[in-house]
């Protein structure tokens, strides 16, 4: 049975002048502790404390200042900002002691990711006797991993899982590559390969003999360059309140990692298809819905796919509203065959 979807409307906000900008300052807004949309377990939950973040990365001391309101902040429309941000994130938060990816490649916010992580682990919780499957036996495969390979390193040092992840870029596979070769806590346990099929998800990645408890996907967002090109303009004027800038155009990512023909609905639509071909391989697989009008036809195709049970996972970060989709083959008998020869022992 399928979930009720979670909606809710994103409030507006209007910045026009000085006036307003002195304004605010003097009547500085008491920001909540802890962002309560975020999963409990995410390490970001509490606003930033750019003190300590300095402190472990002091690269990322020159990006601090304070923004309208009066607090520390970075420029988000500044990518070499939000790339020495995600730095001292990773090394604050996760102990990664070596992170990078190439100019123009996707600069992922890390407490978004984080949150699809956790949701799986509770996903498997419901469905391991409540109890969350931990450990490198648990074997997770991330479709279009990209240069920042965050997925993996996230779900390994949170949860000890071990990763599979594919791309069809070789330069985002070298960089995740190049990541886990400078980070000793990730070798063995981290393998990236590239996808030489750009139409192809599961085949010449996934062997036909081998099992897969998970997989997570982050698809492409918009269905055109031009589309991509918009959404970021949006983003850059948006962070950027009144100022006329000119266009950053490879702000946000390549164009395999912003659109693909048909958007976000076909790219997902593909994968669930394909899915049914490795349907005893995957206890479940999911992929991220960024936007809700999609979910009619991402449902219909789960229902041609014939799929034994899906579900829909509500996330929220800040304004912004997403979800997860996950679903499984397998019946009943199988899954509860699959969880307790894979996971109730050694979990």
């Amino acid at each position: 049975m399928f979930l009720h979807l979670f909606c809710q409307l994103k409030p507006k906000f209007a910045h026009s002048t000085i006036r307003d900008i002195i304004f605010m300052r003097q009547v500085k807004k008491e920001h909540p502790k802890e962002k309560a949309k975020l999963h409990p377990r995410n390490k970001n939950r509490e606003r930033y404390d750019f003190k300590q973040l300095i402190e472990s990365t002091p690269e990322l001391a020159p990006f601090v200042k304070p923004n309208p309101y009066g607090d520390e902040s970075i420029d988000f429309a500044n990518p070499e900002a939000v790339k020495t941000l995600n730095k001292a994130i990773l090394k604050h938060h996760y102990n990664l002691g070596s992170w990078d990816v190439p100019e123009g490649y996707l600069c992922p916010p890390i407490p978004g990711r984080a949150d699809y992580i956790h949701h799986m682990a509770d996903f498997l919780c419901r469905n391991n006797y409540g109890k969350i499957p931990t450990g490198p036996h648990i074997k997770c495969f991330d479709i279009g991993v990209g240069a920042s390979c965050i997925y993996p390193i996230i779900g390994h040092q949170e949860y000890g899982w071990s990763f599979v992840g594919s791309d069809i870029d070789p330069a985002a596979i070298n960089s995740a590559n190049g990541i886990i070769a400078a980070n000793p806590m990730l070798q063995g346990k981290v393998e990236c390969k590239l996808q030489h099929n750009p139409k192809d998800f599961f085949y010449g990645i996934i062997r036909k003999d081998e099992l897969i408890d998970f997989s997570v996907c982050n698809p492409p967002f918009h269905a055109s360059a031009e589309e991509a090109q918009a959404g970021s303009l949006r983003k850059i004027h948006n962070l950027h309140l009144n100022k006329k800038v000119e266009p950053v155009l490879n702000f946000g990512g390549h164009n395999h990692e912003l659109w693909c023909e048909g958007g976000e609905e076909k790219f997902v639509r593909n994968m669930i298809l394909q899915s049914r071909k490795f349907a005893q391989n995957c206890f479940c697989f999911s992929t991220l819905i960024s936007k809700e009008s999609n979910l009619k036809k991402v449902y219909h195709a789960l229902e041609q796919a014939e799929v034994f049970a899906a579900e829909t996972i509500p996330m929220g970060q800040g304004n912004k509203i997403s979800r997860i989709v996950v679903w499984t083959f397998l019946n009943t008998e199988e899954q509860n065959k699959w969880k307790n020869t894979r996971w109730k022992v050694r979990s």
